[in-house]
């Protein structure tokens, strides 16, 4: 297996890094679509919650079973090509939005979301190596929180411009508000937003597939591969504790991250919070200040694993407070933005939107932390730390069977062991360089 190695001249990161900074901003932009979508179609496909959050199973599941696979394209064609091929993916499964929203079959909707997470996979088991290895080893966690901070950023915008351009004048719909329709008016109400999907995916599409036609004709170079050699050359890549422990953490995380973004909008939906696809705005405005913090810290004053440690502990304790707080209060968000005219949430939903805050950090300390000392096992840890993003597919489905079983607030019970994990990783986990030490 071979490893990645960076050009050495001081102007070689610039366009590159431009380039792949643009194609964060589009993996925000996509993923993150995701918070709006799955109350939107627990509406227009008359879902239960955990039916709903089959939404993100189907597009973070593609991590696991395409990561491998995409792996190996990345291999045989190289990094640009494979960047333009998955832009062409996630193009395409922006056109299968357009017959699912025409028939509202949900078995369509799934089979579109796999195809955009199968595009998503490529492009990050390609970029995220990338920015690791375009410049020195020692800024690479701040190219990666930049990187992070265009993708939150993304995901600031999109549930905004989901809301506005698909759900139009019926922005302030939700479950509770649907309910107390007649079955004509629910009907034709549901037509309406489910037609409203067509043009804007449609647009998506011709943009994606343009964007790929220049990244084409772009300037990015290949990253040119080198036969380096190392003790632990010939050894497997399960021998690496801080790689599979920081698959794991990822994999927590990731689904943490999908909790606090995707569901905000299904709980707020439940409490007839109006607006509620837009809701993983707030969730993303706080992962854009936690990554701004980090840029500003990390390390003048906080190491990385420091950040991490109070990023798990920041989590721990959010996440109390939204099982004990009240959907009555909006004392929170009155202190917090009320006086800027943002509109007020009830303390709970508050709370799971700061969880932005808590979670920012925890992706750009954990990648250089869990990819150091692989040596020529770089390239294969990176296609495993990908496959930690199946954590986004996973966990909601189980908070979404815990919000059935007893309630969507007492259902966020079951993050405060994934942040203890984290905690443990980055105080313990990411030292190890033996299983039996």
């Amino acid at each position: 297996m071979q490893t990645l190695v960076n050009d050495a001249r001081p102007r070689s990161s610039l366009v590159p890094m431009s380039i792949i900074g643009a194609l964060f901003f589009i993996f925000g932009f996509v993923t993150w679509l995701n918070g709006a979508l799955i109350p939107f179609l627990q509406i227009v496909c008359d879902l239960s919650e955990t039916e709903a959050l089959f939404v993100a199973f189907s597009f973070y599941i593609a991590y696991v079973v395409m990561a491998l696979p995409m792996s190996w394209i990345l291999d045989k064609v190289g990094y640009k090509r494979a960047m333009v091929y998955g832009l062409l993916m996630v193009a395409f499964g922006s056109l299968l939005f357009i017959p699912a929203a025409m028939s509202q079959e949900f078995v369509v909707f799934l089979i579109a979301q796999f195809a955009v997470g199968s595009g998503l996979t490529i492009l990050q088991t390609a970029s995220n190596p990338y920015i690791v290895k375009i410049g020195p080893q020692e800024t690479a966690a701040v190219r990666i929180s930049v990187m992070g901070l265009l993708n939150k950023a993304a995901g600031v915008v999109a549930p905004i411009v989901f809301t506005a351009l698909v759900l139009g004048e019926f922005s302030d719909v939700s479950v509770k508000s649907i309910a107390l329709l007649s079955e004509a008016e629910r009907t034709a109400q549901i037509e309406v937003l489910a037609n409203g999907l067509i043009l804007p995916y449609l647009g998506m599409a011709i943009a994606l597939a343009v964007l790929a036609f220049l990244l084409k004709l772009s300037a990015l170079p290949e990253l040119e591969l080198s036969s380096e050699e190392d003790s632990d050359s010939d050894g497997s890549i399960l021998q690496y504790p801080q790689l599979i422990l920081g698959v794991f953490t990822l994999f927590l995380y990731v689904g943490v991250e999908v909790i606090a973004g995707d569901t905000i909008g299904l709980f707020g939906s439940k409490l007839g919070v109006e607006n509620a696809t837009s809701l993983t705005s707030y969730t993303m405005i706080f992962m854009v200040v936690g990554y701004l913090l980090g840029l500003i810290l990390i390390p003048r004053l906080i190491k990385q694993e420091q950040a991490l440690a109070g990023s798990a502990i920041l989590g721990v304790i959010l996440s109390i407070l939204i099982v004990t707080g009240s959907n009555e209060s909006t004392v929170l968000s009155q202190l917090l933005w009320g006086w800027m005219g943002v509109p007020l949430l009830p303390d709970t939903v508050a709370y799971v939107a700061i969880l932005g805050l808590a979670n920012a950090l925890v992706w750009p300390a954990v990648w250089p932390l869990a990819l150091n000392g692989l040596g020529k096992h770089t390239a294969r840890g990176a296609a495993l730390l990908i496959m930690g993003i199946a954590g986004g597919a996973v966990l909601p489905l189980v908070y979404g069977l815990f919000s059935e079983q007893f309630d969507g607030q007492s259902a966020y019970w079951m993050m405060v062991p994934c942040y203890v994990f984290i905690l443990f990783y980055a105080l313990i986990g990411h030292k190890k360089r033996a299983w039996r030490k």
